[in-house]
């Protein structure tokens, strides 16, 4: 959600901003209804004054015994009340439409942000690591995966498209994984690990912005919960419409959870393999700050995720998204991609946002600076620390060998009871 204020302020710049982000002139529009709903606004402050004084005024000429004067001025109360829905209902039907309106637009990216169409105007900013040399061709995850126990077939069978069933020592490495990432982000990185519900109500994706825009990305069931398609919505939302104590700042929480998503915008892509499934899994991290403080949990949480592709030994790199790639609530977003040398390609594992107060504002949360009488908005960030399967799709092709064995990392041996190698089942 916007600040009506700021547009107010800045009209053209607020336009400016949206026209990066894809979308036409708006601010016109919105000032429109926003003149419309404070005319209303203001009516209807006049009529209660007047509704207000002429009651007074009826007591004291009663009190007087002027019987004429308090029934002409019980009258005009009366008229005044009934004017006063015409401009009740004129106020809601312009509030509601402006909110609607400002609910769907994007974030207002910062100004260090790349204007771009798409992917390919995004900018490298570092990279990390050695590739590693294979003295054979090294294969896809998907063609050396069922052998395994990463049976595209079996998930397929019972769920359809986009699901996989993980059988023994793929199971467990893909479990490893998660408690890797899972008590690296809490012993080291200082977030507070949370179980969180994966059902949630339509406030909860609106809070974090999937709603109203995206909901068709998103599952529903018959009851009319949504199934989350990332922890950031339910870690996010557990600070809804609480005034928060500056001293409980910044707030880093993460958790492992399923996630769900229907992928209606990524129709024929990544149809193979595991990268892009309906159903998969992820560590996430959310970041609740002060405004002041939202650079340094963004360098934060950026090496967070950093630290597990390095302790995993696996190449990366760090993108700034441009303005037409990121997504509609970040004000500034880095990707870590991993090498993938299967497909001879980077690919993202990671997606790390900075929000300002946008969804503070959707979610009403707020805190109290020391000192001060008036709230403000909190700041929130959000990112993958990681996303387990594409995780384990890194490990597959990374640390595969000629036989189609994968070794397990290094890191990983005291979550895999003893087992170093997963072997093709013979």
């Amino acid at each position: 959600m916007h600040d009506i204020a700021y547009i107010r302020a800045n009209p053209q710049k607020f336009d400016a901003a949206m026209k990066t982000r894809g979308g036409e002139p708006v601010a016109d529009h919105i000032l429109a209804l926003d003149a419309r709903k404070r005319e209303a606004m203001a009516k209807i402050q006049d009529a209660q004054n007047r509704r207000n004084g002429a009651s007074k005024a009826i007591g004291q000429a009663m009190s007087q015994g002027d019987k004429e004067r308090a029934e002409a001025l019980k009258a005009e109360v009366a008229e005044i009340k009934a004017g006063m829905p015409e401009w009740e209902a004129a106020e809601k039907v312009a509030g509601d439409e402006l909110d609607a309106l400002l609910a769907g637009l994007p974030n207002i990216p910062a100004d260090d942000v790349p204007e771009g169409a798409d992917e390919s105007d995004n900018v490298e900013v570092a990279s990390w690591g050695t590739k590693r040399h294979f003295d054979f061709d090294p294969q896809e995850h998907a063609d050396i995966g069922p052998a395994l126990g990463m049976e595209f077939e079996t998930g397929a069978a019972m769920s359809g498209a986009r699901f996989t069933f993980l059988r023994g020592g793929m199971a467990r490495l893909h479990r490893a994984l998660a408690q890797f990432m899972l008590n690296r982000q809490t012993g080291e990185r200082g977030y507070i690990e949370c179980n969180p519900p994966v059902l949630v109500r339509d406030e909860a994706l609106y809070g974090t912005g999937q709603l109203p825009k995206f909901g068709e990305d998103s599952f529903q069931t018959r009851e009319g919960h949504w199934l989350i398609p990332t922890a950031e919505v339910s870690l996010t939302n557990s600070v809804r419409e609480q005034i928060l104590d500056p001293a409980a700042l910044p707030m880093r929480l993460t958790a492992h959870t399923p996630c769900f998503r229907s992928e209606a915008g990524a129709a024929g892509r990544d149809t193979r393999g595991f990268i892009r499934q309906h159903q998969f899994e992820k560590v996430e991290l959310v970041s609740i700050c002060a405004p002041d403080d939202w650079e340094a949990e963004h360098e934060h949480m950026v090496a967070s995720a950093q630290g597990i592709l390095e302790a995993l030994e696996l190449p990366y790199r760090t993108m700034l998204l441009c303005t037409g790639d990121m997504g509609a609530t970040a004000k500034k977003t880095f990707d870590l991609e991993v090498w993938l040398p299967g497909q001879g390609a980077y690919r993202e594992i990671s997606s790390i946002s900075w929000c300002g107060d946008y969804q503070a504002r959707r979610m009403s949360t707020r805190y109290r600076p020391e000192g001060e009488k008036k709230t403000r908005f909190v700041h929130t960030l959000n990112g993958s620390g990681l996303a387990v399967g594409r995780t384990l799709v890194a490990v597959m092709e990374n640390y595969q060998d000629a036989d189609g064995s994968v070794a397990v990392p290094d890191v990983l041996a005291p979550y895999m009871g003893g087992i170093t190698k997963l072997s093709p089942a013979s």
